[in-house]
């Protein structure tokens, strides 16, 4: 059939849809950057939340829009001023500049000091490295030229080159303790760890030349102490022949006059730019860019496929159109139904050039320009502008300027997965009308099926082994194979997602890894599951996102748009389940769970304790009741508990009560709090709650326990002296030093006194608390506590114990008890702090 492409004049009016301008869209920009104070603020604000030492610091890398008002910052972790590769903080800020979440990779842990990891940040696989070295032995030139030497020696350069030095991490996966007596074919995404075993100064080169007719576009990293090639990564984003947008019939496209002649620009969608206006360019069989397609009439090309002729002539024109159709429904697909505008979310204005080289059978994204290549085609394909080509190589830009994945391992096959995921979804929305705020169904799960002479797709989302080199599911050799076929898996992740399974083996939509009821998962639909990928992409996703770091983002994702527990955070959960990330789960209603422990913690006292808790299932909202040592904590009812930390505060037990709204309860399993030595405050007693029982006291250690009719002060245990009401004495003492630096030192404890004696004037049963000497001698009495001094409860009790400062005493609770009537001293929260 012979297609007639017809163009509306960009002087005509575009109505804006109602329901499009009433949307809740993910999305809205463009924003305004950051001033120098701000970054400067927002930095300091990061490096102080987490304690970085002087040497850590933040430095900002891009800023691009988010939704209803906020703004995503990411921020590269730096070292003496050295950005670390890809370790990275991806922070979203309200329209007040105050964070409202932080997502991100780190990989500067293994730098960090050792006192850093009280706070329980934690270290990788639990050892830090020496610092690196920080100076160069060769130029960044010389890193520059290898490169080069490399990649084509005789090459020209379209790009003046760039090198930075970074501190690259020399990493490697392993297998957590749990899975190590798994079979190779047995491991799941979940069952491997990055750790950092080192770092190596490097330049990271970026090289974009031409060597003869073939583009050559890497980012090279090149071991800075003797110039050698540690990593290349491909900087050509691209998809072999794919597209074809000739067999859209008549298409309306958007086109500028100038009064003489009609161009390729459409400044309805984006501005700026290097033309001013999204553009089609005439390449004319090189790989430059060249003139914007202009032509006398507003009827373009012939809606045959490109015959090697003329570039700008009817039949070299359709190629032209090809292009801009498929940029005009990119543009409208995100911008009407995510609010993202262009390729950086700030409407900048892109462009693409066609008739790329002679005969070239692909289509490439390059960062150089920030725009698109595509080629005519010749023995396998046909030409490769078709709409879902179109919409993968936009979304390589998107990627670009927001995750910025790097385009190697686990996270290329991810970049390349968004591309196929975006080019589908664009497929979607303009084979439904391209209009309105939602993806509707109209995408065919291919990708290159119209650019292929022999009608074989390129790519199969739905099943992607059918391309004889993809892998439909996770495997520990994932990241080693070309990035094409990495990214099989997380499309078949995001067709469950979106349509869901089929429980009969041998079926395309069948997984094996499915072990949850119902067998056959249930999907989510285009719009929803587009939604969740576009907004973990662009404000959770960094550039080092493998696939298990993908899925927990993908479901925190989930849950901040749907709700915990929801039916779209199930979808998330099973769709990467079924690719072998995760373990699967049953649909529907889900018990109450604890998804996440509390965790034990050694901080130092005087900072801030932090303990959190996660759950899932059960109906939201949840409720939340921390408890310190058994103790109701007062508005202590969030997720997360901190409290400012004193010596007193040694092995505090803390847990939560989680409540969900149907009224089912869970208790978390208990964390221990342990103080450290600092010159801030230094706690000499040791279990001075007693709620490890005996340990660290001695003498009538028996007299540590619960006691239902004398309760502690908090927590379960505590110290009852006396109360046999005869003749008897008990004494329960630890040995202490007290610092010789310290200028106070003051010994605490609770006391609660209860007695049978009715006498108020004769001291029948006593209690004295003694420092002594290592070797039992009497150094000083304190006080002398006695049946006169019964109180209702627990009463505050503190001594100065400076005069001691320097040497090791006992501290000493000595109770003597008469021949009947019974006195009990009930002791609790005993403690010496010095300063």
């Amino acid at each position: 059939m012979k297609l007639r492409l017809t163009l509306l004049a960009a002087s005509l009016a575009i109505a804006v849809n109602p329901a499009f301008a009433n949307s809740n869209k993910l999305m809205s920009g463009p924003v305004a950057l950051a001033a120098p104070q701000q970054k400067t603020n927002l930095i300091a604000q990061l490096s102080a939340a987490q304690d970085l030492p002087a040497k850590h610091s933040f430095s900002v890398s891009t800023e691009h829009p988010g939704a209803a008002g906020t703004k995503i910052v990411r921020l590269h972790h730096t070292f003496n001023g050295l950005r670390i590769w890809q370790s990275e903080s991806v922070v979203v800020l309200d329209s007040a500049s105050k964070v409202v979440s932080q997502s991100g990779l780190d990989r500067r842990q293994a730098l960090l000091k050792p006192a850093n990891t009280l706070t329980g940040a934690g270290v990788g696989a639990g050892a830090g490295v020496a610092e690196p070295n920080i100076i160069p032995a060769i130029s960044a030139q010389a890193a520059i030229d290898a490169a080069a030497q490399k990649l084509a020696p005789n090459g020209t350069y379209i790009v003046k080159p760039e090198a930075e030095l970074i501190l690259f991490p020399l990493i490697t996966k392993q297998r957590k303790l749990s899975a190590l007596k798994k079979s190779e074919s047995a491991l799941n995404a979940l069952d491997l760890e990055t750790v950092v075993t080192g770092y190596q100064l490097a330049y990271l080169v970026k090289t974009r030349m031409m060597a003869g007719e073939r583009p050559v576009l890497m980012d090279s990293i090149i071991n800075a102490d003797d110039g050698k090639v540690i990593q290349e990564i491909s900087a050509m984003h691209n998809v072999v022949g794919t597209g074809n947008s000739q067999y859209n019939g008549v298409v309306p496209i958007n086109t500028t006059f100038d009064g003489t002649n009609y161009k390729m620009t459409d400044p309805s969608r984006g501005t700026g730019g290097r033309f001013g206006a999204m553009a089609i360019t005439d390449a004319n069989h090189t790989s430059s860019p060249g003139a914007v397609y202009t032509n006398p009439t507003n009827v373009w090309g012939d809606g045959q496929q490109y015959n090697g002729g003329s570039t700008t002539n009817a039949n070299g024109q359709t190629a032209a159109v090809n292009a801009l159709w498929g940029m005009m429904n990119t543009y409208d697909t995100m911008n009407n139904v995510l609010g993202w505008k262009s390729l950086d979310g700030n409407n900048t204005s892109t462009y693409i050039n066609v008739h790329v080289n002679n005969n070239y059978e692909n289509a490439y994204y390059s960062d150089a320009c920030k725009c698109m290549f595509i080629g005519d085609g010749a023995t396998y394909f046909y030409n490769l502008g078709s709409i879902d080509v179109i919409g993968h190589e936009m979304g390589h830009g998107i990627t670009a300027s927001t995750s910025n994945l790097t385009y190697s391992g686990e996270s290329g096959g991810l970049n390349e997965s968004n591309s196929d995921i975006v080019g589908d979804m664009v497929e979607a929305y303009a084979r439904s009308g391209g209009t309105g705020t939602t993806i509707p169904t109209g995408n065919d799960w291919f990708m290159g099926k119209e650019i292929a002479r022999n009608g074989v797709p390129l790519r199969f989302m739905q099943k992607p082994s059918k391309d004889g080199s993809s892998p439909d599911a996770w495997s520990s050799s994932l990241g080693s194979i070309d990035v094409h076929y990495s990214s099989g898996p997380n499309n078949r992740m995001f067709y469950f997602l979106s349509q869901g399974s089929n429980a009969t083996v041998g079926n395309d939509a069948y997984s094996q890894y499915l072990t949850g009821n119902p067998s056959a998962m249930s999907g989510i639909g285009n719009d929803k599951a587009f939604r969740i990928w576009f907004k973990a992409n662009t404000t959770k996703f960094t550039a080092g996102t493998d696939y298990a770091d993908a899925r927990a983002k993908m479901i925190q994702t989930a849950e901040e748009l749907y709700g915990t527990g929801s039916k779209e955070v199930i979808a998330v959960t099973r769709a990467y389940a079924a690719i072998n990330v995760g373990e699967d789960m049953d649909e529907g209603p889900q018990p109450l769970a604890i998804k996440t422990q509390p965790t034990s913690a050694t901080v130092l006292a005087g900072l801030p304790a932090t303990f959190s808790v996660a759950v899932k299932g059960g109906t939201s909202p949840y409720a939340y009741q921390w408890y310190k040592n058994g103790a109701k904590v007062t508005g202590a009812t969030s997720a997360t508990y901190s409290f400012v930390t004193s010596g007193r505060d040694y092995n505090a037990k803390i847990h939560a009560v989680i409540t969900d709204a149907a009224g089912a309860s869970l208790t978390t399993s208990t964390a221990i709090l342990t103080i450290s030595t600092t010159q801030i405050e230094t706690q000499s007693i040791k279990n001075g709650g007693f709620e490890a029982g005996a340990t660290d006291w001695q003498g009538s250690t028996e007299k540590i326990g619960t006691w239902p009719t004398q309760p502690a002060f908090e927590g379960a245990q505590n110290l009852w002296l006396g109360g046999k009401g005869k003749t008897a004495t008990e004494t329960v003492f630890q040995e202490v030093t007290i610092p010789a630096s310290a200028s106070t030192a003051n010994l605490t404890f609770q006391l609660h006194i209860n007695t049978a004696e009715t006498t108020k004037t004769v001291a029948y049963d006593k209690l004295k608390v003694i420092v002594r000497s290592t070797s039992g001698a009497d150094l000083k009495t304190l006080v002398t506590y006695s049946n006169l001094n019964k109180a209702t409860g627990y009463q505050a009790r503190s001594f100065d114990m400076l005069e001691f400062k320097g040497q090791t005493v006992r501290v000493a609770f000595v109770e003597t008890e008469d021949v009947t009537l019974q006195t009990s001293f009930l002791l609790d929260n005993v403690s010496l702090i010095s300063k």
